[in-house]
């Protein structure tokens, strides 16, 4: 947690970005650097969550994003649909991709399946423990690799969903996602100042309406 000590909140004060609405849920396209939900401490009340009450009063969160991922997090207008959204989440019924920029050539495409607990000792961060840890799986695919920069474009499709699961599998495999404070062990190196991850695409059945949903997000690097 040391990397944290010196860690002062300020959250990118933009306008709310909705990029899917329907009676049911809001979609917005979080940027980097904001929390999903608020923090235990006064100053780190601003979140996600709090800027979609502003103009959805009864707004319930389904899912969440790390604070330094960007992308697609959706929210529930109403109790009904947060527990139907809830199920299917459950089910995993809802397919989700992320875009990152992992250091090193990771070639091809393939599945990470490792066991992840969370480093009590150093929290937030999370390990791979194949005795305690739950299970945990995630698909890769090359997309581009950058030979100068020795950064290569992936797509992510996480199977469960852990804390930081992206994160550590990429670790593990040896490439982790630049700029990553916690899991790369260079992260000052990263030119865009940020962790290289992006909540891209989302698909779903919507429940309420049976309505075929597919949400993108343009990924800013």
């Amino acid at each position: 947690m040391a990397r944290n000590r010196d860690f002062v909140y300020l959250p990118q004060q933009e306008p709310l970005k909705i990029i899917y609405e329907d009676e049911d849920l809001v979609v917005i396209d979080k940027p980097a650097g904001l929390l999903s939900v608020p923090g235990r401490l006064p100053e780190h009340q601003d979140s996600a969550y709090l800027r979609v009450l502003a103009e959805f009063p009864e707004a319930k969160i389904t899912h969440r994003l790390d604070m330094a991922t960007s992308g697609i997090l959706m929210f529930a207008k109403h109790r009904d649909a947060e527990v139907a959204i809830s199920k299917l989440f459950q089910a995993r019924s809802v397919h989700k991709n992320y875009i990152a920029l992992v250091q090193g050539h990771l070639k091809g495409e393939g599945r990470v399946d490792v066991p992840l607990i969370t480093d009590w000792e150093n929290r937030p961060r999370q390990m791979v423990h194949f005795e305690l840890g739950k299970p945990a799986q995630t698909l890769y695919q090359e997309l581009s690799y950058d030979e100068d920069q020795d950064i290569t474009r992936v797509l992510l499709t996480p199977i469960t969903g852990r804390s930081h699961q992206l994160r550590v599998h990429m670790q593990y495999i040896g490439h982790p996602i630049t700029g990553d404070q916690f899991y790369h062990p260079d992260y000052r190196q990263s030119a865009l100042k940020r962790m290289a991850l992006h909540a891209c695409h989302l698909a779903f059945k919507q429940p309420l309406s049976g309505i075929d949903v597919e949400i993108k997000a343009p990924v800013p690097f």
